[in-house]
């Protein structure tokens, strides 16, 4: 058995589907109003999957408050372990984008010795490690051959919230999402060539416009974050993420189709 078939069957399913929708309420986002308006809001409109900053009493809260599986994710992998007692079902090493304003830079020798450590404190826990947007395309998708090589189960993208479109309405959205769907296709490509089935998850900077172009680059889900979580109301947030679900159901649809005619 693999650690990521330790997964619930429902999150396992939209892996392998290439259809998962994971919302992001922010690294540190430690605000325990706000991760329960954005767990609960998770859970009614449809995500498969809740990352919530790294922290037990914000676990407990956010599996009560969605009723889907949690991620927790920080660059301190000693406080995974608490994390996972409290009832996390992933770990993730990122997301990095929160510390650039600061001008903390994460290299891809770092990141790789978190990732180490990480699988050194929990070797059964699926382990997901975000590589940084700022390296050039080439050497994240050797660093994510690297990190497969310690024993990683996912790949994250990132790189959305340093892009800054010019373009307004549908081209400014993909311009938004230039950085990150860059990214997945490298990273995807990279381990469709040597042989890797390790699934990867397009994120930062998706919105509905960009979530399909995430799938056909070769993603098997996508992370969403502040077009969630920079929202006010609950309401509005349960209907982003049904709007994004929708797209993402009907674009897989659409490749089904067109796979059965073919």
């Amino acid at each position: 058995m693999t650690r990521l078939q330790t997964l619930p069957v429902s999150l396992q399913k939209s892996i392998e589907n290439r259809s998962l929708l994971k919302v992001i309420s922010g690294l540190n986002n430690f605000n325990a109003e706000s991760v329960f308006r954005i767990s609960k809001a998770a859970g009614l409109g449809g995500a498969d999957l809740l990352d919530i900053a790294c922290k037990p009493n914000l676990v407990e809260l956010a599996v009560e408050a969605s009723n889907i599986p949690v991620c927790v994710s920080s660059v301190e992998p000693k406080l995974f372990p608490e994390a996972v007692k409290a009832g996390a079902s992933v770990i993730e090493i990122g997301n990095f984008d929160s510390f650039y304003p600061d001008g903390r830079f994460f290299s891809a020798d770092e990141v790789l010795s978190l990732a180490v450590e990480s699988r050194r404190l929990l070797p059964e826990v699926v382990l997901s490690v975000t590589v940084p947007h700022i390296l050039p395309l080439d050497i994240q998708a050797q660093l994510a051959l690297n990190l497969i090589d310690r024993g990683i189960d996912l790949i994250q993208t990132e790189g959305g919230t340093s892009s800054h479109p010019i373009s307004p309405g549908t081209l400014g959205l993909i311009e938004k999402a230039s950085p990150t769907l860059a990214g997945t296709f490298a990273i995807a490509a990279a381990l469709r060539e040597s042989h890797h089935d390790v699934p990867v998850i397009s994120a930062s900077g998706l919105s509905e416009v960009t979530v399909p172009m995430a799938i056909s680059l070769g993603a098997n889900g996508v992370g969403i974050g502040s077009a969630v979580n920079k929202l006010n109301t609950e309401l509005a947030m349960i209907a982003t993420i049904k709007g994004l679900r929708q797209a993402l159901d009907s674009f897989k649809l659409a490749s089904t189709i067109s796979q059965s005619i073919l």
